[in-house]
């Protein structure tokens, strides 16, 4: 039995509204303690007249997380067994219209995060609390767990002319927040209107790791596929900002980087050299099966985490950049368009702010994340 127990857990018992039109923004991993769809279990309680299920929504890699790649675009379509509409808010809509929140009363969320800012799931989050606040529709948010634990913080919140999809609102890089907690600090800081109710979780302690809770763990994207992945994820995500793979294409994204034109024994080297904490480099070699450098032989490294607690994943990634700039010629930025914004460099709206201002010249100066947040 699992220490913490869901809201999905206990639906039943916690849903209030009554016989009322609902939608639902879900994907492939809503589902409850026993792996049970968050789906079927709105359909039970439909089947026993305490709701209405009128529409459903999807979030980045689609409703049943199928998209492979970041950035692929999905459409909506009708749900084949329920006869209702399946909205794609990743595609020609990212914020519910005014039809698609009409046919319900509630839109209830159930989105499992990893707990850092670039992961556009509370995003999808964010537009849809806006446009229910507009629409007079109430939002009901299924709190679940912070992967990476609720005490740690790490990086800067970004500056207001770097806000995108990949950070609509100030946040630190891994933010520490559970999805419920992100939602009430949108409903405190920008839609003070918006009807919001967070459904709370049991036993949930802010010290916990996701292998902590008891919880099975099912990949909320398909590049998110072990607890291992999110741990490195806030750092690691900003190579989607250079010209090196970020293991996109293997079987260890986020935790093996490299480029065609990297010396992975040389690079190891660097990196142990600077003896960050919690953490070690491995010299590897792979080959990506699609993104960047596909069918291309890359080398580069792992990262292995010795010591989760002590493990800065944000100053790791940052030091990662940082060597890779100053040592290799070919090293180059990302340019747009990313994560729908066209002119800024993708690494720049990914950490906030200007390249220069976040990484120094040329990764000559190492980051300090508390001078950055002074200014």
């Amino acid at each position: 039995m699992s220490r913490v127990i869901l809201p999905v857990d206990r639906l039943e018992e916690l849903w209030r509204p009554g016989k009322v039109r609902v939608g639902a923004l879900l994907h492939g991993a809503s589902v409850n303690a026993r792996l049970e769809s968050t789906l079927t279990i709105l359909e039970r309680l439909q089947a026993v007249g305490m709701m209405e299920l009128r529409a459903l929504f999807g979030p980045q890699h689609g409703f049943l997380a199928t998209t492979q790649d970041n950035m692929v675009e999905w459409k909506g379509y009708q749900h084949p067994r329920l006869g209702i509409p399946v909205y794609s808010l990743y595609g020609q809509d990212r914020e519910p219209t005014l039809e698609m929140l009409e046919a319900i009363d509630v839109l209830l969320v159930d989105l499992v995060d990893v707990g850092a800012r670039y992961y556009t799931f509370i995003w999808t989050l964010f537009l849809c609390m806006k446009a229910c606040e507009r629409a007079g529709v109430r939002v009901v948010v299924c709190d679940r767990p912070n992967p990476l634990g609720g005490l740690a913080v790490e990086g800067v919140s970004q500056r207001e002319e770097y806000f995108s999809f990949v950070g609509l609102w100030p946040l630190a890089n891994r933010h520490g927040k559970t999805i419920g907690e992100v939602a009430q600090m949108f409903q405190r800081e920008v839609f003070p209107r918006c009807d919001l109710e967070v459904l709370p979780m049991r036993g949930w302690e802010r010290s916990m790791w996701y292998d902590e809770t008891g919880l099975p763990w099912v990949m909320p994207s398909p590049n998110m596929p072990t607890l291992d992945a999110a741990t490195v994820y806030p750092g690691m995500c900003l190579l989607e900002g250079t010209n090196v793979s970020e293991g996109r294409g293997t079987t260890r994204p986020f935790e093996m980087i490299g480029a065609p034109w990297v010396d992975g024994e040389d690079l190891a080297e660097a990196l142990n050299d600077r003896a960050l904490q919690g953490v070690r480099f491995r010299p590897c070699s792979f080959e990506p099966t699609f993104q960047k450098h596909a069918r291309r032989v890359c080398h580069g490294v792992q990262v292995h985490v010795c010591d989760r607690a002590r493990f800065e994943s944000v100053l790791t990634g940052t030091v990662v950049i940082q060597v890779l700039w100053r040592e290799y010629d070919e090293f180059r930025w990302k340019v747009p368009p990313y994560e729908y914004e066209t002119e800024k460099l993708p690494i720049e709206i990914l950490v906030g702010r200007s390249v220069e201002e976040f990484f120094g010249h040329r990764g000559d100066v190492r980051c300090s994340f508390d001078d950055l947040a002074e200014n």
